[in-house]
């Protein structure tokens, strides 16, 4: 790696080269956004991965997974080999840390992690991750999109930033109880729902964005929190509603007892 590596992002700041380095990035899922996620951080210079996905590539894959080929879809390749190959392509002395698994299988590695990119496909999943990443003091990035309706379908979707200290998925209106329940009473998980690359190519870029500004601190926003929503029908991601008057009120979803391993009290 030479100077001449980094030169057009010199935006970013002096230093954030090294910070960006010394970062440790977790993604659970490595599918349609998670493959963008990746190739896009080790883009920028990531260098510090956890890595997590328990599938492998599928012929139905191939119009979203980066970095997938034909013959990846008939050899069965693991999307968790995929992603450490596209990391490794651009940055060879990239510390990777893949596990063929989900996350919550093996929760240990994800600690080590200061950021951690999501996109998984349910309500429950996205819960039981900002859950972790509160209480082992971990930003956490959720990406996500949809299809709705048949005559005219409409795609949505979202980028959300949750930092401990900060307002919850829960206070930003975007998790709710009647969420969870209804997708339980459904089928218990999020199922095949539509997916192409382009939308998951605006969120994941979108949250690379935010991660990098995390790090680097490059906009000086010092964010604590964000909720962008996606338009893809008209190609718009603004600022939910749901912000509103949102830092008048602080979060009473997670408390101080929330962080760090759970304690056995001894009665």
């Amino acid at each position: 790696m030479t100077a001449e590596r980094f030169a057009r992002q010199s935006f970013l700041g002096a230093d954030a080269e090294a910070l960006i380095a010394r970062v440790t990035i977790g993604v659970p899922g490595l599918g349609g956004g998670g493959s963008h996620i990746v190739q896009q951080l080790a883009h920028i210079g990531f260098q510090r991965y956890v890595l997590y996905d328990d599938d492998v590539v599928e012929e139905s894959n191939l119009n979203r997974l980066v970095g997938a080929e034909a013959r990846d879809a008939v050899a069965a390749t693991p999307k968790l080999h995929i992603a450490k190959m596209r990391i490794l392509s651009l940055q060879p002395n990239a510390i990777i840390r893949g596990y063929a698994c989900k996350w919550q299988e093996k929760p240990e590695p994800l600690r080590a992690s200061q950021i951690v990119i999501g996109a998984v496909d349910s309500y429950r999943g996205r819960r039981e991750l900002e859950i972790a990443c509160r209480r082992y003091l971990m930003h956490y990035i959720d990406i996500g999109m949809d299809v709705h309706g048949d005559e005219r379908p409409v795609i949505g979707g979202q980028v959300i930033l949750s930092s401990p200290g900060g307002p919850c998925m829960t206070c930003m209106g975007f998790l709710a109880e009647e969420k969870l329940a209804a997708e339980a009473a459904l089928y218990g998980n999020a199922g095949g729902r539509p997916q192409v690359v382009w939308p998951n190519g605006v969120l994941a870029s979108t949250a690379v964005g935010i991660a990098v500004d995390l790090v680097a601190g490059w906009t000086r926003k010092r964010r604590t929190h964000a909720y962008l929503s996606y338009d893809g029908n008209e190609g718009t991601l603004t600022p939910s509603k749901t912000l509103i008057n949102i830092e008048k009120r602080a979060c009473t979803h997670f408390t101080d007892a929330d962080l760090g391993d759970p304690v056995l009290v001894q009665l």
